[in-house]
């Protein structure tokens, strides 16, 4: 059956159209204007496990149209080793991409150690921050154990073997060993700072005797660099990676989720207060 004519420029007009649809879609992605992506690496709730956080940090970093990394943390702290082991991950994608730091409500003890990464670190007026320290907590049941006629039995290696047992009070020996292991982890946490904070070891002393501080308290003491929301973080690395119209913000695994912050602060009391090991060392407030 033949086309009439007007039918055949209806048809073309139709055509065209679909293909400027088209252009202007692959054009969205592959413009300059949408070409500026900005990494997002969400940190909330206790770091008690940072595997999927590492993940995303090794993924942008290997990512090369990443141009930068936001962190945002939200976190009053949390273990050591997964606390110092995603240190060391943002320290390896700094070599290539600009990180700076947004704060959420709280990002203190470890938190803050993972901060001081920040080529520039924001908060908010009243984020609760700092809280540079360590801390171990021993519960001892010895005296309930003998109330309710419990007694308990201990076959060890060594003098050391059984520290922090909650089942008898800690030997004066036992307080000196755990106080040097925490001095040794303080020290790293200070030295870290310093470096990162571009701040003389003994500067960061003074402040780092365990007290949480406001973001204002914070920008007064250097501890951090502005005042400024997530969107203020956006904005500035947008302008210094040079990046033009509106930067596409990938985000890694996990977006924040309430009921997930919620679980990982009931984990963190559960484990860290009830675990069967006896010494936990915490970066936490």
């Amino acid at each position: 059956m033949a086309i009439s004519g007007g039918k055949k420029v209806f048809l073309i007009i139709i055509l065209i159209v679909v293909i400027l649809i088209i252009a202007l879609y692959l054009a969205s992605f592959l413009s300059p204007a949408s070409g500026g992506k900005i990494g997002v690496v969400e940190i909330e709730g206790a770091i008690t496990d940072m595997k999927e956080a590492m993940e995303d940090v090794v993924k942008f970093k290997e990512d090369d149209s990443i141009k930068g990394v936001i962190l945002r943390i939200n976190s009053p702290g949390g273990a050591v080793g997964p606390t110092q082991e995603i240190y060391s991950e943002i320290k390896k994608l700094k070599k290539s991409k600009k990180v700076y730091v947004s704060m959420g409500s709280v990002c203190a003890s470890g938190g803050y150690y993972l901060a001081v990464t920040g080529e520039k670190v924001y908060a908010s007026p009243s984020t609760i921050t700092g809280s540079i320290g360590v801390i171990m907590e021993q519960a001892v049941v010895e005296d309930l154990m003998k109330k309710i006629g419990i007694e308990s039995n201990t076959i060890k290696s060594g003098p050391l073997k059984d520290t922090g047992s909650p089942f008898r009070k800690m030997r004066e020996d036992e307080k000196k060993y755990l106080q040097s292991l925490i001095d040794s982890i303080y020290e790293q946490f200070v030295n870290d700072v310093a470096e990162g904070r571009k701040m003389p070891v003994d500067q960061v002393k003074q402040l780092a005797d365990g007290r949480i501080y406001t973001g204002l308290q914070a920008k007064d003491t250097g501890l951090i660099d502005n005042i400024g929301t997530f969107y203020d973080v956006v904005d500035e690395m947008q302008k210094d990676l040079g990046i033009k119209g509106k930067p596409s913000l990938v985000y890694g695994k996990r977006p924040f989720s309430f009921l997930r912050w919620l679980l990982s602060s009931a984990i963190q009391d559960v484990v860290f207060k009830n675990t069967a090991q006896p010494v936990q060392f915490l970066y936490k407030p």
